[in-house]
């Protein structure tokens, strides 16, 4: 069961930069509708009473231009409940990230 996620009051931020989702040979994972590649990065989310969290959110298609440290907006994002083998978790999904205002992450200092 896919639950939508309200983010009206919530804001986000990429916890680091999005990378190929692979799968247990190291081959690209892909959207089962679509297609298309799986990319995943770490969102930061604030605004919830429970102050930050990090959750590991995917999305079908590179989200082009999305860095470190932007602040993102987030559309159609689904949390989708899951049990493997006695184990369980959430996942989260987005239909698109983007990058808010078109701002551009600062690149880090090189190692001295």
């Amino acid at each position: 069961m896919r639950i939508p996620i309200d983010t009206a009051g919530l804001t986000f931020i990429a916890g680091n930069n999005p990378s190929m989702v692979v799968d247990m040979e190291g081959k690209p994972r892909a959207d089962r509708a679509t297609g298309e590649v799986l990319w995943g990065l770490d969102l930061v989310a604030l605004g919830s009473q429970d102050g930050a969290e990090v959750w590991t959110v995917r999305v079908a298609g590179e989200p082009k231009g999305v860095q470190l440290g932007q602040p993102l907006a987030v559309e159609g994002l689904v949390a989708t409940p899951w049990e493997i083998d006695g184990r369980h978790g959430i996942s989260f999904r987005a239909r698109k990230l983007a990058v808010v205002g078109g701002s551009q992450a600062k690149p880090a200092a090189p190692a001295a």
